[in-house]
């Protein structure tokens, strides 16, 4: 019997994107899932929405990792073997969900399991496949990105892996039992790579299945490189590191974060570097008063 999938699609003021991703879900050849919406707080409702899918509405943006973790917790409560995060601004190859089901059986100790990732408006360019921590700079880094598509990737069939992105990773009911939901104190970014770490730390493996292919329009719930995406890479990435880096790097991290601080002055003369300035030392400053989840004033 094939395992019940449960996939979470998390929206936030992009029903248009949902809707195209729903509609690729349709040609999906997986015959065991369901899917769950869950709303995070968005300014407007659907018109019309099919019957058989679950909806859940927050009243308010609870991030990432919070938004998912509502999902979640219902799939797990409805008899999920395996709960998939799927981001709402991606459409799916037929059988991308089949590949990873027939990778996660394969192993008892694989526990989480992602798909080859291509940029959505560029079939062929790879966006993720597979990811790489460089503590050296304190930041994850995503295998091919931004490379044509030859098949270098291909092999073998199941790649272990750092990390890996929530835009879609498939985890199995029992991971969660034992190493509980997404951190929260990330609000967003990081939260999927700490997971990935969470389910090693446990004795799980997180592998890379590059037959299952889907393809991503990118940061269309925030803008790329504004204060609150700067911000939130910048604390979020020194609380990862944190928890997780060898004990050997946490000198060489607070030597960067110096360095960092004088780069944001040199910024201030450089017009079109100063955005950065602000949310950095912000990032800064609120990861050594210990400040997590949601930064307030911004969305």
């Amino acid at each position: 019997m094939n395992p019940r999938v449960f996939i979470i699609i998390l929206n936030w003021n992009n029903w248009l994107d949902t809707f195209e991703c729903l509609e690729s879900l349709k040609s999906n050849d997986y015959p065991n899932y369901e899917v769950v919406i869950v709303d995070n707080g968005s300014d407007e409702k659907p018109q019309s929405l099919s019957t058989d899918i679950k909806i859940i509405y927050n009243k308010e943006n609870l991030g990432f990792s919070g938004g998912n973790n509502v999902g979640i917790k219902y799939a797990l409560e409805h008899g999920a073997d395996y709960v998939l995060l799927l981001n709402n601004d991606t459409i799916v190859s037929n059988n991308f969900l089949s590949e990873l089901v027939k990778i996660a059986g394969s192993n008892k100790e694989i526990g989480m399991i992602g798909s080859k990732i291509y940029f959505y408006d560029q079939k062929d360019r790879i966006w993720f496949a597979g990811g790489k921590v460089n503590w050296l700079y304190n930041k994850g880094e995503m295998r091919g990105y931004n490379e044509t598509d030859k098949g270098q990737y291909d092999l073998p069939e199941i790649q272990e892996t750092d990390y890996l992105t929530g835009c879609c990773l498939l985890v199995k009911k029992n991971v969660i039992e034992k190493i509980g939901l997404l951190s929260e104190e990330y609000f967003l970014y990081y939260e999927d790579t700490d997971w990935s770490f969470s389910a090693q730390k446990a004795g799980f493996k997180t592998v890379f299945v590059p037959g299952s292919k889907i393809w991503h329009k990118g940061s269309q719930s925030s803008i790329a490189k504004s204060e609150s995406y700067i911000y939130y890479h910048i604390r979020n990435g020194l609380i990862f590191a944190k928890k997780y880096a060898p004990w050997y790097i946490n000198p060489i991290i607070h030597l960067d974060i110096i360095w960092r601080i004088i780069k944001q002055f040199i910024k201030l003369f450089i017009p079109s570097k100063r955005i950065w300035v602000k949310p950095t030392l912000l990032g800064i400053k609120d990861f050594y008063l210990n400040k997590k989840g949601k930064y307030e004033n911004w969305n």
